[in-house]
C-alpha cells in the first residue's frame, strides 16, 4: 500500500508542478495584462483533485488518520483555482487580479499542505 500511496503523492506534486509552472511562466505576460490559462495548468488542477482524493482514500483504508479539516480547506481552495481556470481558459486575455489570485490560492495550498501537521 506504500508503494501505491507514494506513487499517488508523485503524481500529487507533477499535477501542483504544472498549474504552478504554468502561473510562474505567465508572471511577465501578467505584468503586461496578456496573461492567460494554458492547457497545462487545467490539466495539473484535474490532477491534483483526482489524486489527492486517491490519497485521501488510500490513506483511510491503510489506516492511517486524515486530517479532515485540512483536506477540506485543501480541497475548496483547489476547487476555486479550478473553476476559475476552467471557466476562463479559453479568453484570450485574462485579468491580472485573477490570474494573480489562482497562483495565490495555488501557493496557499502548497503551504497549507506542507507547513500544516
Amino acid at each position: 500500500m506504500d508503494v501505491l500511496i507514494n506513487v499517488f503523492v508523485a503524481l500529487h506534486i507533477i499535477g501542483i508542478a504544472s498549474l504552478l509552472g504554468g502561473f510562474l511562466t505567465q508572471m511577465k505576460a501578467m505584468g503586461s495584462g496578456t496573461a492567460r490559462f494554458s492547457p497545462a495548468m487545467l490539466h495539473g488542477a484535474l490532477t491534483m483533485l483526482v489524486t489527492g482524493v486517491a490519497l485521501v482514500g488510500l490513506n483511510q483504508a491503510d489506516d492511517q488518520t486524515v486530517n479532515n479539516l485540512k483536506v477540506g480547506i485543501k480541497l475548496l481552495i483547489l476547487v476555486v483555482v479550478l473553476g476559475l481556470v476552467y471557466v476562463k481558459r479559453d479568453e484570450e486575455k485574462v485579468d491580472k487580479g485573477l490570474f494573480a489570485a489562482v497562483g495565490g490560492l495555488t501557493t496557499a495550498n502548497i503551504f497549507i499542505a506542507t507547513l500544516w501537521v
